[in-house]
C-alpha cells in the first residue's frame, strides 16, 4: 500500500485531535457531577427544584474559576462546556420547540387593524383553508382575497394604501405588486422576532441553546438542552413583551355592577335550565358556552358569584385595585360569563370600555388545596389603546427595594416621563396598572405626581428569577406579532438520565458482541478488524465533538449501525482473502487483491455510497432526532471506509511483515459458508410466493387494521407519565374518558408503572392557556392514582422523585400535515436517487428494478408488521418521524447487500463464461458467508440496543430488527430474481 507512512501519522494526529475534544466533555461531566453532589448535600429533603437552584449556583460560582492548566493553554468550566459533545434532549432533557409567528396578525398590523369587510373576510378564509393546507398564510390570503375583492384592490387606502406604507405601497398599486411587498415587510418581521427571541435565550442562562428560522415560514425552531424550568422558558419565548400603564377602576367602582351580573346569570341559568327541562329546547352547546366548560345543567351552581368571589369594598380603607378574585381552575368559566352580552349590557356608563384581566401569578389558598388568582378592571378605551405603551421604555433591569425584595425597575424616555408624571398625577389617591401581555404585574395607589421618568414592576411574591424574564424581555423588546407554539417536545431530567445509562449499557454489549464475533470468526484478522473498529469510535466522537453536533438517542442507533458497516467492510476484504487463499494465492499477494478495486474495495464503495446517500436524505428532510440519526450515520460511513480499508491494512501488512502467518479463520469458523451450491434461481418462484403472500398479508392488515399514527404525523399531545405502582393502561383510559369527553390512548411504555397517554383533546384550539388547560385536565383526571403528588410536580421538567410526566410532545394539525409531507419525500426522494446511482453504476436498468423492488418489498412488510403487531407488543410502535428514519435505514442496509450481491454478479459476468443463472447463483453462494456474517453480527447488535436501551427507542429499534432479517432476505431471493427476470440478455450466453 503506498503513502502508508502518511496515513499512520494522518490516523495518529485525527485520534489524538478526537481524544482531545472528548476531554472537554469528561472535565464538564465532572464538573457537574461536583455541583449535584453539592447540591443534593444542601437539601437533603431532596426538593429537586431547590437542587436545581443549588446546582446551577454552584455552576454560576465556578464558571469562571480554571479547572485545567496545560501549560501552554488554560480552561475555566465555561470554556469546557462550550467544548464538550452536545447532547440532545432526549439524553439531557430539556425542551425543543417550533413557534409560528402570526403572520395574520402582521397583515392585521400592516393594515392598522382594517375594517375593510373584503380584507376580514379573506383571514377569515385563510384561517380555515390553513387547517388543511401546507401553503404559506400569505399565498392563501391572496387567493381568498381575490375571491371576495371584487373591484376592491389590496393598495385601497382602507387596507394596506395606508399613510405609514405609503413610500411602499402606491395608490392604486396591483395586487401581485402588493403582495411582494407584504412578503418583504413579513419576513422583516419574522426576523425582527427571530433577533428579539435570540436576545432573550441569550440571557436565559442555559448553555448551547440552539435557535434557527426555518425557511421564509414564518416558523423559529428553538432548543434548550437542560432546561428543566419549562413553565418559564415557555412564558419567555412566547411572550410578546407588550407592555401597556393603564389607569384602574376599583373595587369600590366595580361591586354594584357584579352584584347585579350575579342576579342576572342565576336568571340565565335558571332559564336554561327549566327549558331544557320542559321542551329540550336549549342545546347542551349553549350551556356549555355559557359556563365554559362540559356540565350537566342539573349540576350548574346557580350564580356568578360560585366562581367569582368579589372584593367588596365596605369602608375607605378596603378600597382596591384588585376587584375580585377566582379559583385559577374557575378562570374560563368567569371569562365566559363576564362576556355575555346579557351581562356586558348592565355595564353603567363609566365602566362602558372596562377590561377584566388577571393577576399574573395565582396564589394558594390558607388551607393550601386550591390556586387563586386576582382580577383587575382596567379603563379601558374606545380605541383600546392603553395611557401609555411600553415603547417609551429605554432600559429596564431586576433590582431589590427597600425591603429587600425582587423588582423590575425600569427607565422612561423624555415622553414617557412627561407622561408617566401626568398619568401618575392624574390619578393620585387612585391607582394604575402595569399590565404585560394582558397580565396585571402591579396595580399600586398612587401618591401623586411621579417625575423623572422612573417606574417599577413589584409583586409580593415576585421571585428574582421572574424580575430577571420581565427585564430580559423588555430590554430584548417586543415581538412584531405573536409567537404560538405549534410544536413542542419537553423531556425530563430524569428521563434524559436514564436514556443515558441505558445508551451506554446497550452501546457497551453492542460493542463487545461485536468484538468477540470478529475474533471467534477470524482469529488474529479479526482482532486487527477489533482495533479498527475502536479507532472508527473515536472518530466518530470526535468529530461530533469537534463541530458541536448534537447527540441524540437515534444518533447512538446510528453510530452502532455504522460499527456494524464498518465490521461489514472487514468482513467484505476478509472473505475476498479467504477465496484468494482457498485458489492457492500467497498470503501477500492475497491480501493486496482482497483489498484492491478488483477485489472488495467496488463493492464497499457502491455499498457505502447508496447508504450515505440515504443518510443525506434524511438531513435534508428530516427534523430533530432524524437529522442526529443521519448525522451519525454520515460520519460514521466516512470514517468506517477509512479505518476499515486504511487502518485494517496497516495492521495487517505490519503482522505479515513480522512473519505472522495469518489464516482469517478458527479452528471454529474454519469450513463455515464453504462449497455451498443452492440454485437460487430456480427456487425463485417459491420466493416470489412466499414474498406475495408476506406483501397481501401485510397490505390486508395495513388497508383494514390501519397503522397507528404518532403526533407528529396527525397532531394531538402525547404524555409519558409515571406512577408509583403498576398501572392499568384499559382502567386509566376509563378514567380519562370523564375529563377529555372521549377516551384517550393509552398505552403501558416500558415498565407496567408508567404509561404513554395520547389524545387530540383541543387540539385545534390556539394559546398557551390551552395547554396549561389540558395539561390540568390530565392531572385531575389522574388525581385519584398520583397519590400525594401536587399539580406543580406532576408538570415536566425538574428530576421527578415520584409519581409526573417525564416527558410531553404537542404537534399541532397544520404542522402536522408538514411533517407527513416532508417525511414521504424522504422516502421516494431516498428510491429515486438510489435507483439513479444503480443504473449509473450497473448500466442496467434491470438491476434498478431488482434493487427498487426489493426496497418495496421491505418496507411493506416493515409496515406490516407494525400494523399487525401494534396492538400485541407491549412497546410503542407508533409511525412517526423516528419511525421514517428506521424504514430509510432498512431502506440503506438492504441495497447495501443488494449492491454487495450484484457487484459479485457483475464481476463473474465479465469474467466468466457460462449460463446467467449459473453466473448470478454462484455470486450469491460466494457472497452468502459475507451476507450471513454482516447480517448476524448487525441482528445481535440491534438485539442488544432493543433489550437493554431505552424504552423511548424500542419500536424504532424493533423496525431496524425486522427490516434487516426482510432486507437479507430480500437482496438473496427477491432483488437478484427480479433482475434476472427483467434482464433482456438471453440466457444462452
Amino acid at each position: 500500500m503506498q503513502n502508508k507512512g502518511l496515513i499512520k501519522v494522518f490516523a495518529i494526529l485525527f485520534g489524538l485531535v478526537s481524544l482531545y475534544q472528548l476531554s472537554f466533555t469528561f472535565l464538564a461531566t465532572k464538573v457537574e457531577d461536583d455541583a449535584i453532589a453539592y447540591a443534593k448535600n444542601l437539601h437533603p429533603e431532596e426538593n429537586v427544584k431547590e437542587i436545581a437552584k443549588s446546582e446551577r449556583k454552584y455552576l454560576d460560582s465556578v464558571a469562571n474559576k480554571e479547572i485545567i492548566d496545560l501549560g501552554i493553554a488554560s480552561y475555566s468550566y465555561d470554556d469546557v462546556k462550550d467544548k464538550e459533545m452536545n447532547l440532545g434532549l432526549d439524553l439531557k432533557g430539556g425542551i425543543n420547540a417550533i413557534l409560528q409567528i402570526s403572520v395574520k396578525e402582521v397583515l392585521i398590523s400592516l393594515s392598522n387593524d382594517s375594517k375593510n369587510e373584503a380584507f376580514n373576510k379573506a383571514l377569515a378564509a385563510a384561517d380555515e383553508a390553513q387547517k388543511n393546507s401546507n401553503a404559506n398564510y400569505l399565498d392563501l390570503f391572496f387567493e381568498e382575497f381575490q375571491k371576495v375583492a371584487g373591484t376592491t384592490k389590496l393598495s385601497d387606502p382602507s387596507i394596506f394604501g395606508t399613510k405609514a406604507l405609503s413610500e411602499k405601497i402606491s395608490f392604486d398599486e396591483g395586487n401581485i405588486s402588493v403582495r411582494e411587498t407584504l412578503q418583504e415587510e413579513i419576513n422583516s418581521s419574522i426576523g425582527t422576532a427571530f433577533e428579539v427571541l435570540r436576545s432573550r435565550i441569550d440571557k436565559f442562562g442555559v448553555t448551547q441553546p440552539s435557535i434557527q428560522r426555518i425557511g421564509n415560514s414564518g416558523r423559529i425552531q428553538i432548543e434548550l438542552p437542560g432546561a428543566r424550568d419549562i413553565d418559564r422558558v415557555i412564558k419567555l419565548i412566547t411572550s410578546k413583551a407588550e407592555l401597556q400603564f393603564w389607569e384602574v377602576h376599583t373595587n369600590a367602582e366595580v361591586q354594584n355592577f357584579f352584584f347585579e351580573a350575579n342576579a342576572k346569570v342565576a336568571e340565565l341559568l335558571n332559564e336554561n335550565t327549566v327549558n331544557e327541562q320542559e321542551n329540550d329546547t336549549i342545546k347542551k352547546d349553549d350551556i356549555d358556552a355559557l359556563l365554559g366548560e362540559e356540565s350537566d345543567s342539573t349540576k350548574v351552581q346557580k350564580n356568578l358569584f360560585t366562581y367569582l368571589l368579589p372584593n367588596i369594598a365596605q369602608s375607605q380603607e378596603q378600597v382596591s385595585s384588585l376587584v375580585a378574585q377566582a379559583r385559577v381552575l374557575d378562570t374560563a368559566t368567569v371569562n365566559n360569563l363576564l362576556k355575555r352580552k346579557e351581562i356586558k349590557a348592565l355595564l353603567p356608563n363609566e365602566l362602558k370600555y372596562v377590561k377584566f384581566l388577571w393577576d399574573y401569578k395565582s396564589n394558594k389558598s390558607d388551607d393550601g388545596t386550591a390556586e387563586f388568582i386576582g382580577l383587575y378592571a382596567i379603563k379601558g378605551s374606545r380605541s383600546g389603546k392603553a395611557n401609555i405603551e411600553g415603547d417609551v421604555i429605554l432600559d429596564a433591569g431586576q433590582v431589590f427595594d427597600q425591603l429587600n425584595k425582587p423588582e423590575v425597575s425600569m427607565t422612561m424616555n423624555s415622553s414617557g416621563a412627561k407622561q408617566w408624571a401626568k398619568l401618575t398625577g392624574d390619578n393620585t389617591g387612585g391607582f394604575v396598572a402595569v399590565v404585560l401581555d394582558d397580565y396585571v404585574y402591579t396595580a399600586p395607589s398612587v401618591p401623586g405626581a411621579i417625575t423623572g421618568g422612573r417606574t417599577s414592576i413589584s409583586g409580593g411574591s415576585m421571585t428574582v428569577a421572574e424580575a430577571e424574564d420581565i427585564s430580559t424581555v423588555l430590554k430584548a423588546g417586543k415581538l412584531p406579532a405573536a409567537a404560538r407554539i405549534i410544536q413542542a417536545e419537553v423531556v425530563g431530567p430524569s428521563l434524559g438520565q436514564e436514556a443515558i445509562d441505558a445508551s451506554f449499557i446497550s452501546f457497551g454489549i453492542a460493542i463487545l458482541i461485536v468484538l468477540l464475533w470478529m475474533i471467534l470468526y477470524y482469529g488474529k484478522a479479526g482482532l486487527y478488524a477489533d482495533i479498527a473498529l475502536i479507532v472508527n469510535i473515536i472518530f466518530i466522537f470526535g468529530i461530533l465533538a469537534s463541530f458541536n453536533a448534537v447527540l441524540t438517542l437515534p444518533g447512538i442507533a446510528g453510530i452502532i449501525l455504522t460499527i456494524g458497516m464498518c465490521v461489514d467492510a472487514n468482513v467484505i476484504i476478509f472473505e475476498r482473502i479467504k477465496e484468494a487463499l482457498s485458489s492457492k494465492k500467497g498470503l501477500k499477494q492475497s491480501i493486496e487483491e482482497g483489498f484492491s478495486i478488483k477485489g472488495a474495495l467496488s463493492a464497499i464503495i457502491d455499498a457505502n455510497i447508496t447508504t450515505l446517500l440515504t443518510g443525506i436524505i434524511l438531513y435534508v428532510f428530516g427534523t430533530g432526532p432524524i437529522k442526529g440519526f443521519a448525522l451519525t450515520l454520515i460520519i460514521g460511513i466516512l470514517t468506517s471506509l477509512f479505518t476499515a480499508v486504511f487502518i485494517t491494512r496497516i495492521l495487517i501488512d505490519g503482522a505479515v511483515n513480522k512473519g505472522a502467518n495469518l489464516t482469517f479463520n478458527t479452528s471454529v469458523s474454519k469450513g463455515w459458508f464453504e462449497n455451498i451450491n443452492i440454485q437460487y434461481i430456480k427456487k425463485r418462484k417459491i420466493a416470489y410466493v412466499i414474498s406475495g403472500t408476506l406483501i397481501i398479508i401485510s397490505l390486508i392488515s395495513i388497508f383494514t387494521v390501519g397503522l397507528k399514527q404518532g403526533v407528529d404525523f396527525k397532531g394531538g399531545r402525547s404524555y409519558v407519565v409515571r406512577f408509583e405502582q403498576s398501572m392499568n393502561a384499559t382502567e386509566v383510559a376509563e378514567s380519562l374518558k370523564a375529563s377529555f369527553g372521549t377516551a384517550p390512548e393509552v398505552k403501558t411504555y416500558g415498565d407496567n408503572n408508567q404509561l404513554k397517554i395520547t389524545t387530540a383533546y383541543k387540539i385545534d384550539e390556539e394559546g398557551q392557556e390551552v395547554d396549561e388547560d389540558v395539561q390540568n385536565t390530565l392531572y385531575t383526571g389522574l388525581q385519584s392514582y398520583l397519590g400525594t403528588t401536587t399539580y406543580e410536580n406532576f408538570k415536566p421538567g425538574f428530576e421527578k422523585n415520584g409519581a409526573g410526566v417525564m416527558s410531553y410532545m404537542k404537534v399541532e394539525p397544520t404542522i402536522a400535515d408538514d411533517i407527513k409531507t416532508s417525511a414521504l419525500y424522504s422516502v421516494f426522494g431516498s428510491l429515486l436517487i438510489v435507483f439513479l446511482y444503480i443504473l449509473l453504476r450497473f448500466r442496467k436498468i434491470s438491476y434498478s428494478f431488482g434493487a427498487v423492488a426489493a426496497v418495496f418489498h421491505d418496507v411493506l412488510i416493515v409496515l406490516g408488521v407494525f400494523s399487525i403487531a401494534y396492538n400485541i407488543m407491549p412497546f410503542d410502535m407508533e409511525i412517526d418521524q423516528s419511525f421514517i428514519a428506521a424504514i430509510l435505514t432498512v431502506v440503506g442496509y438492504s441495497l447495501n447487500d443488494t449492491v454487495i450481491i450484484f457487484d459479485r454478479i457483475r464481476e463473474f459476468t465479465n469474467e466468466r463464461i457460462g449460463k446467467r443463472n449459473v453466473l448470478i447463483n454462484d455470486a450469491i453462494n460466494k457472497t452468502l458467508g459475507r451476507t450471513i456474517n454482516t447480517s448476524l453480527t448487525t441482528l445481535l447488535v440491534m438485539l442488544a440496543i432493543f433489550f437493554f436501551g431505552g424504552d423511548s427507542i424500542k419500536g424504532f429499534m424493533f423496525a431496524l430488527i425486522v427490516g434487516i432479517v426482510v432486507g437479507t432476505y430480500s437482496s438473496i431471493f427477491v432483488a437478484t430474481p427480479i433482475m434476472y427476470d427483467t434482464t433482456k440478455k438471453d440466457d444462452k450466453e
